[in-house]
């Protein structure tokens, strides 16, 4: 084959991981008897181990899924799960040469064995030639022009293959700086095609909160610091030796440029007013380690990174710079003084500290890309962090709640924030539901999606007052929500950004990544799982799954923490005019179905018979086994007739059955299609399922595949009557 599906069955050698961690949680049981699973709290050294393992490994891996010579993978993070099993993220490059969009994630069972495989983008990675015709001081100049309202003062090209939109091409990456209209500090990425010159995209590569406030108020805190000699330092010797400067207001271009460190005689800083410098400093080392605290006590997340090292914070930075952001390049964050429109206050806020941090976890783990969709989400993970390192942190000076820069004073749309999570829409601007042409918006606006998604999660739909403040749950689609407690909820969407999400993750897959985590960490018959498909659906992101038939032991331990009295309006349990089957078409991604690899998808590698979505079952090449399976209740009034779509295409030859589809009602063969069987395009087929009617029954698709040449299943628009 030329190219493989996203699952492919990789034969690698097993290696062991021996792993030290800190608090390690055990693998438990949900209430059907299935296996929870959560991440291990790794050691910076248990870490770097398991990373070695990885890199160890990328060379079978690489091999495995069919890789081109040319390609290499280079790991960049892990997760290392509480029954042993492993989640491995790679980035790629092609002769040398970065891949942009080339991430993929390794997911392997205790035993080293490759359970699945995500790629960021499924198109074969190959370009014609890695020689530009185009040089890199005439990409670079092409660059600073190509940025509107940036004044250039410098372009770094970089010569990469860019496959993020799916077509590999041999790309300059331009990292244009400059300054902005009103004179601070901006950063862009411009990419161009290596050989014709023409623009393929500009995306932001400053990750910032803007605005006006009204001033920092977390009142009389403790800190962490150092002491040298007879001095002491704002030094956090407790969180990687975290460093918090004063810029004395060297430019944002260059917040080091003038920078000193705090110091102090008697450790008693900052006297809670602006004319005393070190009561920002005091507010962001409060935010820096609460954010710390809050990764590693709720997430097992040793700094940024996860190698229990510290960012460096300068505030003071600019001059009436009313903006706060994070810059990976420098591992550090800036915070301006604020301007005449706020009362010439810090931003120092709790929740955009941990916000603009959390941009460097997104960085560090799944690298989602700053624009279209993937942007959205990555302004969105932020904004759902920082909120909830507010809650995690407890103070009463800032109680915590789902507005996002209230304690700066900002007032968007007369919101009362810079953006709401309960009400996204509330500012004017910000989209709470998702729509085909979301991800030509603003990323801080496509942003509401997921932050809506999250709060109903959380907290359920309806009026009510959390940290003082009123709130309104509002859904697309007129459901009512319970939610499952905002613990919960954040351990969801953290296992999803850092476990199944990648740097071209959309909304779509945002759900079915939050999907994986709840099951891995509740159970597929849990509320859990079953209410994070009825928040997703209430913003317009897919359809819910049916609701539990019981409700396991242990619900949610924040509130609200009852399920609803009478079943939401979350849509039907079935396809459209009467067909059985829910999803029928796919089109809800996984909604409804159970598949053993990830056999669902949207992939442009294969044709869908209707849609964009289609199961792709099998294609292997080696000896495997996929199953794609639905509990469906047949009405003893039905007719019980099953239809679908199928197109078998096969390398084997001859009328001889090696490799088979088989439709099974629980473990009884009703059907069997074979290589022998391979078809130009989609076949309709039809199976009598009458003799099933009045019964609750399990509808499998089984796919096998023998240890030589590969068939490929494709199944799409299913339908029972």
């Amino acid at each position: 084959m030329s190219s493989r599906k996203m699952t492919v069955a990789i034969g690698v050698a097993v290696v062991a991981v021996a792993v030290t961690g800190v608090g390690l949680a055990q693998a438990g049981t949900g209430a059907s008897g299935e296996t929870l699973v959560t991440a291990r709290a790794l050691t910076p050294e248990a870490r770097a181990a398991a990373l070695r393992v990885g890199q160890d490994e990328a060379v079978a891996a690489a091999k495995a899924l069919g890789l081109g010579a040319s390609e290499k993978l280079v790991v960049k993070d892990v997760v290392v799960d509480s029954d042993g099993s492993r989640h491995v993220r790679y980035d790629r490059t092609y002769a040398g040469l970065p891949v942009v969009g080339g991430d993929l994630i390794v997911h392997r069972a205790p035993g080293g064995a490759v359970r699945s495989t995500q790629k960021a983008v499924n198109a074969t990675v190959t370009v014609p030639s890695t020689t530009p015709k185009v040089s890199g001081p005439a990409a670079a100049s092409r660059a600073t022009g190509a940025v509107a309202g940036i004044t250039a003062g410098k372009a770094s090209p970089e010569l990469v293959v860019y496959a993020v939109d799916g077509t590999p091409t041999l790309a300059y990456r331009s990292t244009v700086e400059g300054t902005d209209a009103e004179g601070h500090y901006a950063k862009s990425a411009v990419v161009t095609d290596a050989q014709t010159g023409a623009l393929i995209t500009t995306y932001e590569l400053i990750h910032s909160a803007v605005g006006s406030g009204k001033g920092q108020h977390n009142g009389t805190v403790s800190l962490d610091t150092t002491q040298s000699g007879s001095q002491y330092t704002m030094t956090d010797p407790v969180r990687g030796n975290t460093k918090v400067m004063d810029s004395r207001n060297s430019p944002d271009t260059n917040p080091g440029q003038n920078a000193v460190a705090y110091t102090d005689a008697d450790n008693a800083w900052g006297s809670g007013a602006n004319s005393d410098r070190a009561t920002a400093g005091v507010d962001v080392n409060y935010g820096l380690a609460r954010t710390w605290d809050y990764y590693k006590n709720v997430h097992g997340r040793s700094g940024i990174r996860g190698d229990g090292v510290g960012a460096t914070a300068y505030a003071h930075v600019g001059n009436s710079l009313v903006n706060a952001y994070w810059n990976d390049d420098c591992f550090c964050m800036s915070f301006g003084d604020g301007g005449s429109q706020n009362g010439n206050l810090p931003l120092t806020s709790l929740d955009v500290a941990g916000h603009e941090l959390t941009h460097g976890v997104t960085s560090n783990t799944a690298g989602l890309q700053y624009q279209g969709e993937s942007g959205g989400l990555n302004e969105s993970m932020s904004d759902v962090f920082g909120t909830m390192v507010e809650f995690n942190a407890g103070n009463a000076n800032d109680a915590g709640d789902y507005y996002i820069g209230e304690k700066i004073g900002f007032n968007v749309g007369g919101s009362g924030a810079m953006r709401r999570m309960d009400n996204p829409t509330a500012d004017g601007v910000s989209k709470g539901c998702w729509y085909s042409g979301v991800g030509s918006l603003d990323v801080h606006y496509s942003s509401g999606i997921g932050n809506h998604a999250f709060y109903l999660l959380a907290e359920g739909s309806g009026t009510k007052t959390i940290g003082g403040r009123a709130h309104n749950g509002t859904t697309c689609n007129s459901s009512t929500v319970a939610g499952v407690g905002r613990d919960k909820a954040a351990k969801i969407f953290y296992r999803a950004l850092t476990t199944y999400m990648g740097s071209t993750t959309n909304y779509s897959q945002a759900r079915t990544a939050s999907l994986n985590a709840a099951k891995d960490l509740y159970g597929a018959s849990s509320v859990e799982y079953w209410q994070t498909s009825v928040a997703w659906a209430a913003v317009s992101v897919g359809t819910a799954v049916p609701q539990p038939t019981s409700t396991p032991t242990g619900g949610p331990t924040s509130s609200p923490t009852a399920s609803p009295t009478t079943s939401p309006t979350v849509g039907p349990t079935t396809g459209p005019g009467g067909n059985l089957i829910a999803n029928p078409g796919f089109e809800s991604g996984v909604t409804g179905w159970t598949q053993s690899a990830q056999d669902i998808t949207n992939s442009t590698q294969q044709v869908p018979h209707g849609g964009t979505w289609y199961a792709w079952m099998n294609g292997v090449g080696s000896a495997n086994t996929e199953t794609l399976s639905q509990s469906v209740t047949i009405p003893s009034n039905a007719a019980g007739t099953l239809t679908f779509w199928v197109k078998i295409s096969t390398a084997e030859s001859g009328s001889t059955a090696y490799d088979t589809l088989k439709v099974q009602v629980g473990n009884t063969t009703l059907a069997t299609y074979s290589n022998a069987n391979a078809s130009a395009g989609y076949v309709q087929k039809t199976v009598n399922l009458s003799a099933y009617r009045g019964q609750t029954v399990t509808l499998k698709f089984l796919g096998t595949e023998d240890q030589y040449l590969q068939t490929t299943f494709l199944v799409d628009d299913v339908s029972l009557t």
